[in-house]
């Protein structure tokens, strides 16, 4: 079994790291190129860039933040939002990132997926899930823009579809979960987990250490990722690292 990995979170919009409550009331949480360079310090393993608004608004993702970001990093760094074609991931993976996250555009075209695929290698196309339970169906739809818009997608036949095509892991997001800190979405995490044959990085909820245990346990998540609780210093990195290891779960 590989090492569980801990990945803190920046949603970038207007240049600026912010978090909110289930995809809204977002609130500043800093500079991105420092938290950034922070987490690198603290031992994380890996960091996740998101330009929250990028897609929402119709450009691309900032280029020099992502650049600024990069050199101060020495860890692997995802950066998604507003990528909607392979010249987009070019520029992007030129910038500095080791993977690109895709989300609205591989929906609407999920060609993408593959075409990226191709072109730089499965390992580098992550494909984001923001997903949200359907009581009609009973089960989980996923939505795009931000959270903005149902698709009338299934997750689970998403996440199958997304994998045949080539990505080579998924970013799965509760957003009933997001930003509650009540804990991670498990049951829809270890659907999603037996329904893919690629790591899964659960995000959404977590507010306190035990929570990235039972992901990792009970969800059978390959990472946890997080935002409001690194942002605001209410956990670091090492403090989850460590009290993982002390419940037996191997950490990197």
């Amino acid at each position: 079994m590989l090492a569980k990995r801990i990945i803190p979170c920046l949603d970038v919009k207007d240049g600026r790291v912010v978090k909110g409550v289930n995809f809204v009331n977002l609130r500043d949480a800093g500079d991105p190129v420092e938290l950034a360079a922070l987490y690198d310090r603290e031992g994380a393993d890996e960091l996740v860039f998101l330009d929250i608004s990028a897609s929402v608004e119709g450009r691309a993702t900032m280029i020099e933040v992502v650049r600024r970001t990069a050199g101060e990093i020495t860890i692997p760094f995802t950066v998604g939002g507003g990528i909607s074609q392979v010249d987009d991931m070019k520029r992007i993976l030129r910038a500095g990132a080791d993977k690109i996250g895709i989300n609205t555009a591989a929906v609407l075209n999920p060609r993408l997926i593959s075409d990226g695929a191709r072109r730089f290698g499965s390992q580098c196309i992550v494909v984001a899930v923001d997903a949200k339970f359907n009581s009609e169906w009973g089960e989980w739809e996923v939505y795009t823009h931000g959270g903005r818009k149902a698709s009338g997608i299934r997750a689970l036949e998403w996440v199958r579809q997304a994998e045949s095509l080539g990505a080579g892991e998924l970013l799965l997001t509760s957003m009933d979960a997001d930003g509650t800190k009540d804990g991670f979405d498990i049951a829809l995490t270890r659907a999603v987990s037996d329904a893919a044959g690629i790591p899964v990085i659960a995000s959404g909820g977590a507010g306190r250490t035990e929570h990235f245990g039972e992901v990792f346990r009970e969800g059978r998540a390959d990472a946890g990722l997080a935002a409001t609780i690194f942002h605001y210093k209410e956990l670091t990195v090492a403090a989850v690292k460590d009290e993982l290891r002390r419940e037996g779960v191997e950490v990197r």
